[in-house]
């Protein structure tokens, strides 16, 4: 079963207004003016990386094919319009019969990004292409920075695996994507049931502190939660006293006891006390589960602790400190009329404090070294030289309007590792720095 395809709750029927203002009014103005069917070509970019990060996470993409099918104007939205003056009437026709045409390259999913790598470019008539700027950065900048931030977790998780647990930390639809670019990061579950029917990602999760308050006595929130779920469960130890709660925890669900989590206190200290309070008890199996507002630092710090998985919320679903990745959305080249084989001129704002950017339609490859590393990433516009044309970048995602690079979610997570892998060591460093990888423009 496609769960996609049941439309939950937590899709829209349309993208449409998913953008801002002045798209349509740019829109009406080029088509009074006789340019709105000029080819043009977009690309979405960013200048530089959050401050100390030293790569980036392109995640989002499966999400952006799903909002350009669904960008749709109804009868509805066409109403909204016209009654608050946004656009005129020729416009609202335009907008009645909208589809995208045109043709979407990108950056595949998981894989990693720099300053200045072209992740996604758009083509098409000016008119079909400018319309999708907004809410095509509103995703790929929101699942870049979850996504960015999962895999510096994964890195200091090592094989430890992670669970996704912010779905109460965010807005509870940007806490599904969340959930998504989280997994694509390298975490293995969530404890989100929308993300994991929309997305099949693995949802695991047992009980709160509630459920131990609600009770009578500790002994009979266990014994309830065990003869319900089995003495595989996950036991919540440190609602009162841990060393006693480990005890009756053992006693209660016998050394087959699955684990215990640990939600407060000295993460470090507990960690190794519990630890060897469960191997004195015999339940040397059990594991241990920690939560409590953990990002990829303590995470790092608990790397020595006898901690065999990590529950993370806030952090993961706010970027840890960043909760954008600052790209832009450009028009890079447009043609010189509005006839079919007009040739693409390059196109480039120019401005002070860094905001420039460099025009024409670009090509992206990474070169690497003998031993297969990455060691640049390349960037161009005219001729791919030929010891790069394999290593090229960009994928087709949609062609004449219809999406051709939908894939499975399993194969962006599984790019992401490949990729994080053949980047330089020093990529894997929590410090901040700066890029691992330089951009040449060739």
């Amino acid at each position: 079963m496609n769960t996609a395809d049941l439309r939950l709750p937590v899709d829209v029927p349309s993208t449409a207004l998913f953008t801002d203002h002045y798209e349509l009014t740019m829109l009406q103005a080029a088509l009074r003016s006789g340019t709105a069917a000029r080819r043009s070509v977009f690309e979405v970019f960013t200048r530089r990386l959050p401050t100390g990060r030293r790569y980036g996470v392109v995640t989002g993409t499966g999400r952006v094919l799903d909002a350009v099918e669904n960008f749709r104007f109804d009868d509805g939205h066409l109403d909204f319009l016209r009654d608050h003056r946004v656009v005129d009437e020729p416009t609202l026709a335009y907008l009645a019969d909208y589809r995208f045409r045109g043709d979407i390259w990108g950056y595949p999913e998981g894989e990693v990004y720099f300053p200045g790598s072209p992740l996604l470019r758009v083509e098409g008539s000016f008119a079909e292409a400018v319309l999708l700027e907004t809410v095509i950065l509103s995703i790929l900048n929101h699942d870049a920075a979850v996504a960015a931030a999962a895999s510096r977790m994964s890195v200091a998780a090592g094989k430890r695996p992670l669970i996704e647990m912010g779905a109460r930390r965010t807005h509870e639809l940007a806490a599904v994507a969340a959930s998504r670019a989280a997994y694509i990061g390298g975490f293995s579950s969530t404890s989100d049931l929308a993300a994991g029917f929309r997305y099949g990602i693995p949802t695991v999760g047992t009980s709160a502190h509630a459920f131990t308050l609600l009770h009578d006595s500790e002994r009979d929130a266990f014994t309830a939660q065990v003869d319900s779920l089995g003495r595989g469960t996950t036991l919540l130890v440190d609602t009162y006293d841990v060393a006693e709660a480990v005890r009756m925890a053992v006693e209660i669900a016998g050394p087959e006891l699955g684990a215990v989590r640990i939600d407060s206190g000295d993460l470090l200290l507990v960690a190794h006390r519990v630890r060897q309070q469960l191997d004195d008890l015999g339940a040397k199996n059990t594991r241990i589960v920690v939560t409590s507002d953990l990002d990829e630092y303590a995470i790092a710090s608990l790397a020595a602790a006898p901690v065999d998985a990590y529950g993370v919320g806030t952090q993961l679903v706010t970027g840890s400190g960043h909760p954008t990745c600052s790209m832009v959305y450009k028009l890079v080249a447009r043609a010189e009329s509005d006839a079919p084989d007009a040739p693409l001129a390059p196109v480039a704002k120019k401005s002070l404090g860094g905001k420039t950017s460099i025009g024409g339609r670009k090509w992206a490859a990474r070169r690497k070294d003998e031993d297969g590393v990455a060691e640049a990433e390349v960037v161009g516009t005219g001729e791919v030289p030929p010891d790069l044309a394999g290593d090229l970048l960009l994928v087709e995602l949609v062609r004449g309007g219809a999406v051709v690079g939908r894939e499975p979610l399993d194969a962006a997570r599984e790019r992401h590792v490949a990729a994080r892998e053949n980047l330089p060591l020093s990529a894997r460093q929590l410090s901040r720095g700066e890029p691992v990888l330089l951009t040449e423009y060739v």
